[in-house]
């Protein structure tokens, strides 16, 4: 039987007792029933699985001996960016779930002209928090020892004079660039998918200007919470691990 996967954030070494985040905590004793000397694991984004116990339970906390640690090797060779227009609620969520499952390394959320969902400062924060907890959930289901990172929401432009050099994609149905034409051996990219209204001609000027390149992934427009996952197992496909 497959043990639970649960995500630490603080330091893990074998021998160490830790306390559990009270979130899963409470998942662990009232949902699976776990008891003093049942068996989970643990990570905290180093790119190991620590083998734990539990050896204590309180009301609303549970502590866990650390046992054996072991490097978990399911990166994908190819580190994808995912430059994604905010979008609504659900949508943003599953966005985040999906493109973790897949492997993507990073995410930028970002405002545009046609953004719908408009954040104050406030708002901002919570979201974050809320983004990163969608993610590292999508890590303890899908076995991912490292946590993509989720960087806190920015202007498009913001974000695009940040990006390091590395090659750029806009996805674009009336691009002559596809997936299938581009290197087998590619390592790094960004992807840039728009939020619901999509880009804006500004935006995409933008985009154009940074040096982002048009690609296809068919005659047919995807909504934003198909674009960006469908995209990103492609290229996985065509050169990370899904091939």
């Amino acid at each position: 039987m497959r043990l639970t996967r649960i995500h630490v954030d603080a330091a893990l070494a074998p021998g160490a007792r830790v306390a559990l985040p009270e979130s899963a905590a409470a998942h662990l004793v009232r949902v699976l029933r776990l008891q003093p000397g049942d068996e989970c694991v643990l990570f905290n984004g180093d790119g190991r699985d620590y083998d734990a116990r539990i050896v204590a339970i309180g009301k609303r906390s549970i502590e866990a001996d650390v046992g054996t640690a072991r490097t978990v090797d399911n990166e994908s060779p190819l580190r994808i960016t995912l430059l994604q227009g905010i979008a609504r609620g659900e949508k943003m969520d599953w966005i985040l779930q999906k493109a973790t499952e897949l492997g993507v390394a990073s995410v930028l959320p970002v405002g545009s002209e046609r953004s719908e969902v408009k954040l104050d400062a406030a708002r901002a924060d919570k979201r974050l928090a809320h983004w990163r907890s969608v993610v590292v959930s999508a890590c303890e289901q899908s076995g991912r020892a490292r946590v993509p990172e989720v960087a806190g929401p920015q202007p498009l432009a913001a974000a695009l004079t940040a990006l390091a050099p590395m090659p750029r994609y806009l996805l674009d149905p009336l691009a002559t660039e596809v997936v299938a034409s581009l290197p087998a051996t590619l390592r790094e990219c960004v992807l840039a998918v728009g939020p619901e209204g999509g880009w804006s001609p500004r935006d995409r000027g933008q985009l154009l200007a940074a040096g982002f390149v048009g690609l296809r992934l068919g005659p047919r427009v995807l909504r934003t919470e198909t674009a960006g996952i469908a995209a990103i197992a492609a290229l996985q496909s065509r050169a990370g691990d899904l091939g």
